[in-house]
This record gives structure tokens, C-alpha cells and sequence, in this order.
């Protein structure tokens, strides 16, 4: 009989999540000023942000990391993407009307927000190139 494969190693949470810009400038200003999240790295193809618990926001400007790159202690393989993509950052609760007024001192319009049947609450609003940024607070998901 066939030995049963062993389950995988831990995983510990996701470590960054990665958008793709057109045009980095505008995107690292929208994350940095409109959003607070202090700026890691920065450079001509990319920007890291802090996003909280451990978690890094990658942003890199569209065709620009396609190619494999070569990094000391290693070669960072190619990678690009398109489209509207999304993301969620995790709030406190208590947090939710103050990040309310704060998007709409900022001019940023809110596309939808939900109230979860786990209690949990979600603004969405778009970034500069369309993605779908999530605001959401504990009762979302059952681990969260």
C-alpha cells in the first residue's frame, strides 16, 4: 500500500500582496499620503509599503518586472499584471467611520460597503489605476 503524503509545512500568514500600476508616481502618492502606508523601498520599477502586520503592499509599474531579475543572493523571477485587480487591508472596528471620513476628506469616493453577516464591515474604493482597495474590519471571514 502507498504511503499517505505528510500535509505541508505551516504557513504563516501572506507576506505581500502585489499590484500593477501605470503610473508609479501617482500610485505610491495615493498609498503614501491618501493612505498613510509608510514606504518601505522605492525605485524606478517598484514600491514596498508597509501594510501592517507583518504584510508588505507591492506596486510595480506595469511591464516593468517582467523580466527575471537578477538580485544579490539570487534572480527574482519575471512577473506582470493587468486588469482590475483587488486587495483588503485589516482595520479595528473601531476605526471604520473614522477611515469613512477620512477617504471622503481625501475626495476619495467609496464604490460600495457592506455590513457581513459575521458582523464584520467593508468600504471599497478604487486607487488611481482601478483596483479595488477593501477597508474591512474582523468578522469578515471566520479566521478573521
Amino acid at each position: 500500500m502507498a504511503e499517505r503524503p505528510s500535509a505541508p509545512p505551516t504557513i504563516d500568514g501572506v507576506l505581500e500582496t502585489a499590484l500593477y500600476v501605470t503610473d508609479l508616481d501617482r500610485s505610491v502618492a495615493f498609498f503614501a499620503d491618501d493612505l498613510g502606508r509608510p514606504v518601505l523601498l522605492r525605485n524606478e520599477r517598484m514600491a514596498a509599503f508597509d501594510a501592517g502586520r507583518r504584510s508588505v503592499l507591492l506596486l510595480f509599474a506595469q511591464g516593468q518586472s517582467a523580466e527575471s531579475m537578477a538580485v544579490p543572493g539570487g534572480v527574482i523571477p519575471g512577473h506582470d499584471g493587468a486588469g482590475r485587480l483587488h486587495m483588503a487591508f485589516a482595520i479595528a472596528d473601531a476605526d471604520y467611520a473614522a477611515w469613512r471620513d477620512h477617504l471622503e476628506q481625501r475626495g476619495i469616493a467609496l464604490t460600495s460597503e457592506i455590513r457581513w453577516p459575521g458582523g464584520g464591515r467593508s468600504l471599497y474604493f478604487d486607487d488611481p489605476d482601478g483596483h479595488v482597495i477593501e477597508l474591512a474590519t474582523p468578522g469578515l471571514w471566520p479566521n478573521y
